[in-house]
């Protein structure tokens, strides 16, 4: 706010950034602050040592969680999309192109911009996301999102495609839909964002790409411009007035 000529990350983790940050992160969300948040998300409390954090699977063990979790875990883009945020995009630690193309897009973002990396943690929950690190799983799985093309995945002599039926999203053999019935992924589309961001593995693939890309007012500019507009209209603040005006009372 006091330097909005900056160019501020914000670099957060599953558990920082839902749970002990989570207020913040849904704030931050809604008010389009001009910030560029990456969350890294491995479903797990890796610098304190292998506690459960707000992804976690239902029933995972941990050190806190020894007989498995109970509760269930926070989807990040789903909760992302739900505060308003206007880029919402999702990446994977061990995809070194993708994820420079992705910290590109996302730092280019004015307003808010939301960027869960998948990341590996060796120590306290090795391959949690090994849907999309096996090479065969990847392939099989891994759905890339590309603004005005077709919701495609799998080996190129098995794709598969994501379409809708009626109102709920269905996977079928590509070559069994016509052109027409294929669903185009439009990154302006937010209530189609909503759906993607649901959509994982075994029963879906696992869509990686931007989300949702749209255009909101921004926080400080709001703020800047609320501020000179009170200076040009009242002239210089008076700090003792201020101090006196409003509710008060003398003794």
């Amino acid at each position: 706010m006091a330097r909005p000529d900056l160019k501020v990350f914000v670099v957060t983790g599953d558990g920082d950034g839902l749970s002990i940050g989570g207020n913040h992160m849904l704030h931050v969300l809604r008010r389009n602050v001009d910030l560029t948040i990456l969350l890294f998300n491995n479903r797990i409390y890796g610098l304190t040592k292998g506690q459960y954090s707000p992804t976690s699977e239902l029933g995972k063990v941990t050190k806190s969680t020894p007989l498995g979790s109970a509760d269930r875990p926070i989807n990040p883009l789903a909760f992302a999309l739900g505060c308003g945020a206007t880029f919402v995009g999702r990446t994977v630690d061990r995809n070194i192109p993708h994820m420079d193309e992705m910290l590109k897009r996302a730092a280019a973002h004015r307003g808010t911009a939301f960027l869960e990396i998948l990341q590996n943690c060796n120590v306290y929950n090795h391959l949690a996301w090994n849907v999309v690190y096996d090479k065969d799983s990847k392939l099989a799985f891994e759905m890339r999102l590309e603004h005005g093309k077709p919701l495609l995945f799998g080996p190129p002599d098995a794709r598969k495609a994501v379409i809708m039926d009626g109102v709920n999203p269905k996977v079928v053999p590509a070559g069994s839909v016509q052109e027409s019935a294929l669903w185009i992924h439009d990154e302006k589309n937010v209530n189609a964002a909503k759906m993607l961001a649901d959509l994982f593995a075994p029963d879906f693939p696992v869509p990686i790409g931007v989300f949702s890309n749209v255009e909101a007012p921004i926080y400080e500019d709001m703020v800047l411009e609320q501020e000179q507009r009170a200076i040009s209209d009242r002239g210089p603040g008076d700090i003792a007035k201020l101090l006196k005006s409003g509710d008060t009372w003398t003794i």
